[in-house]
């Protein structure tokens, strides 16, 4: 649903009847403006959108009574009336965040505040069973909404992160055909029965890294996601830049070795096949079920099948040598591969995320390291190197703003896939 549709359904159906169309276009620019920069004063508001105070007033009175603004009190006086300052009632409309990933999927509701209203769900669903995906994914969404008590209707969207080749025109996903032809939105739109919004799981934390993380007013970011796969999303000249049809940033599907690995996306070589979460985890089922020493075993309690990433990565804080090995190797394919974008594209930060994100130091620094073999010095020294500080959390919270971009744009996006996510 656009913005200005939904204060329409709160009382505005009148206003169109009168011509005052107006209104709603400053009701939705006073929302965004509280949304992104949290308090202000009517006096604040008036510049931004050139109205009067008593213009302003009486419209700011009206989003009180429909619950959408509230009085935080009272600033310091400058000479005379003390300023009175409005923000965003945070629970009149939620956000719901859906992270989908090969293995897991994870789930919750955000406030206006961006806050989460109780701890993430993780469901242990695999993508590559859908339909049932969806079943299971509907049924645990329609638990969670009940168990917070929430009011669909109060649900502003749903974002959706979701790995794979998406093309961002036709909004279908060619990685996983079992999800149907028709465009994403619109399959989640009628799953959920709220509007939904869908971007890439990388190019989602990027925009979490973005509004929430390191990233956070820098124009020129790479972010890497580094978990059973490996991509990249990237934050050019302050927006997410997505390439001529939404494919760009499959970073993991470089070769870097011709005579290796089959990869999952048919080529033979790839980065994902020696650097990825995957590649990690089936190196050491392999060396440690053929007898290499390692507390990997332990953690695991003798059953192979039970080594994962988070599984490795303890191993790795507790001085296991095989597993900071394996971390470390990762590191240096992964330096080999940055080394190509910092030259190409010069970016002033990398943020290593996802899953691997966990390992920290034990994989930044052997990355470090590396580059400074693979890159130029000169070029080198103007990008930072940064572990993501909200790892595994980045996916998640991109969603909001997956949603509210959305929301916020001037035009509805949900039949428009041509409408690129701005930061």
């Amino acid at each position: 649903m656009h913005l200005s549709k939904l204060f329409e359904t709160q009382g505005e159906s009148s206003l169109k009847k009168n011509g005052s169309t107006r209104k709603l276009v400053l009701k939705k620019q006073i929302f965004s403006i509280l949304y992104l920069e949290e308090q202000k004063t009517i006096a604040d508001l008036c510049g931004p959108v050139a109205v009067s105070i008593p213009t302003m007033t009486r419209i700011m009175h009206e989003l009180m009574d429909e619950g959408w603004v509230i009085e935080l009190g009272a600033g310091e006086s400058r000479g005379g009336r003390r300023p009175v300052f409005y923000g965003l009632n945070p629970s009149v409309r939620y956000i719901l965040g859906i992270e989908m990933t090969k293995r897991y999927t994870r789930i919750n509701v955000f406030d206006l505040q961006n806050r989460p209203l109780g701890d993430t769900l993780q469901i242990d669903i695999e993508l590559n069973k859908a339909p049932d995906t969806f079943e299971i994914l509907k049924g645990e969404i329609d638990k969670f909404i009940v168990k917070y008590d929430l009011d669909k209707n109060r649900i502003l969207g749903a974002g959706v992160c979701i790995p794979g080749l998406i093309n961002k025109k036709s909004n279908i996903n060619y990685s996983y055909p079992n999800l149907g032809n028709k465009p994403l939105d619109v399959i989640f739109s009628e799953l959920l029965d709220i509007p939904a919004y869908v971007e890439h799981d990388t190019k989602t934390m990027a925009l979490g890294e973005s509004w929430f993380g390191l990233a956070r007013n820098k124009s020129n970011v790479l972010c890497l996601n580094v978990g059973s796969g490996i991509g990249l999303g990237m934050i050019m000249n302050g927006e997410l830049y997505q390439g001529f049809s939404g494919f760009s940033g499959e970073f993991g599907h470089i070769q870097i070795d011709s005579d290796g690995e089959l990869c999952d996306c048919g080529k033979i070589g790839c980065l994902e096949t020696v650097a990825s979460g995957s590649a990690i985890v089936a190196k050491a089922k392999s060396k440690i079920g053929a007898g290499k020493n390692s507390i990997i075993k332990k953690l695991v309690n003798d059953d192979i099948e039970k080594i994962n990433l988070p599984v490795i990565i303890k191993a790795a804080h507790q001085g296991d040598q095989y597993a900071i090995e394996l971390i470390e190797e990762s590191g240096g394919y992964l330096a080999w591969g940055m080394a190509i974008l910092i030259h190409l594209l010069n970016p002033e930060l990398i943020i290593i995320g996802g899953d691997m994100a966990g390992a920290g130091n034990l994989l930044s620094d052997p990355v470090k390291q590396k580059l400074n073999k693979y890159t130029i010095n000169r070029i080198r020294q103007d990008t930072t190197i940064y572990i993501s500080e909200l790892k595994e959390h980045a996916g998640l919270l991109g969603t909001i703003p997956v949603v509210m971009t959305n929301l916020l744009s001037n035009e509805p996006n949900i039949n428009n896939h041509n409408n690129p996510v701005q930061i």
